[in-house]
């Protein structure tokens, strides 16, 4: 195996959050953090617009911009919702914070523009009929949340509503051609274009020699195959997966993990003493 900047090979799996940070502190300036955003910087809150970071986490990620090369959110979220949270992390500068929202659908850095996936325009009408149809459509207790290049059908609160609310959102991701993204209490659906988490990461990995990748759903094990696959073909590569804990999908997604973490507010910790060692 290719050693790191201080001649050491990566650790082998298993491997304890000791020894990753270890490695990377060798070679901050080659590393990459990529966050989902709700249930890892966010608790998942019943009103998807109520999401917060947690202080903690964002002070520590705020103070881990100033080594690595790059922090990057990838979240279902549009880029505008994930900018708009970022002013509580505090960071001076964005030049080194990346943005992909809806799954990758857009991308910007920084204060930048926002670009869209030319292929994924089409559909905005669609997207907003559809949402238009779902609040007319759905029972009381399902919340709709359009986010312009996709909607996602919320049942947390009215859990029994689960089956009826995958039902209709099934049946009309068939009938207008739309992909579907199952989640943590949520169906969403989205323009038919080849984007996901681990596409984002497969691309914006670029020729860093390290990358972790903080998630919590389904959708995030794609973020976590795609480190698997840059190790498998990079002998110099190391990726770090760590899953978020949570009561929906948290044991999948654990088990597709390196390291689990018990919440957002654990991760403050973690990620504290991980800037600690990057020091």
């Amino acid at each position: 195996m290719r050693p790191n900047d201080q001649g050491e090979t990566r650790p082998s799996r298993p491997f304890t959050a000791d020894q990753a940070w270890h490695h990377t502190a060798a070679s901050p300036a080659k590393t990459v953090l990529f966050f989902d955003f709700d249930g890892v910087l966010s608790p998942v809150e019943d009103d998807p617009n109520a999401a917060q970071p947690v202080p903690e986490v964002t002070a520590a990620v705020a103070g881990l911009a100033e080594h690595v090369r790059q922090i990057s959110l990838v979240s279902a979220r549009p880029v505008d919702f994930l900018r708009d949270r970022l002013p509580t992390l505090d960071i001076p500068t964005l030049e080194n914070v990346d943005f992909f929202g809806l799954y990758g659908l857009e991308h910007s850095r920084g204060h930048g523009e926002t670009i869209t996936e030319p292929d994924a325009l089409p559909f905005v009408p669609a997207m907003a009929e559809l949402a238009e149809r779902a609040r007319v459509e759905l029972p009381e207790g399902a919340l709709v949340e359009y986010k312009r290049l996709s909607v996602a059908l919320h049942y947390r609160t009215s859990p029994h509503l689960a089956q009826q609310v995958e039902a209709w959102g099934r049946a009309e991701a068939e009938r207008l051609g739309l992909k579907v993204q199952g989640g943590r209490m949520v169906i969403e659906l989205k323009p038919p274009v080849d984007r996901d988490k681990g596409m984002v990461v497969r691309d914006a990995v670029g020729d860093a020699r390290i990358a972790w990748y903080f998630g919590d759903d389904v959708s995030d094990i794609k973020a976590f195959n795609a480190l698997r696959a840059r190790e498998a073909e990079d002998p110099g590569f190391f990726g770090v997966c760590v899953a978020v804990a949570n009561p929906e999908t948290g044991r999948e997604v654990a088990g597709a993990a390196d390291l689990t973490i018990d919440s957002p507010q654990a991760l403050g910790k973690f990620l504290a003493a991980a800037l600690q060692s990057l020091r």
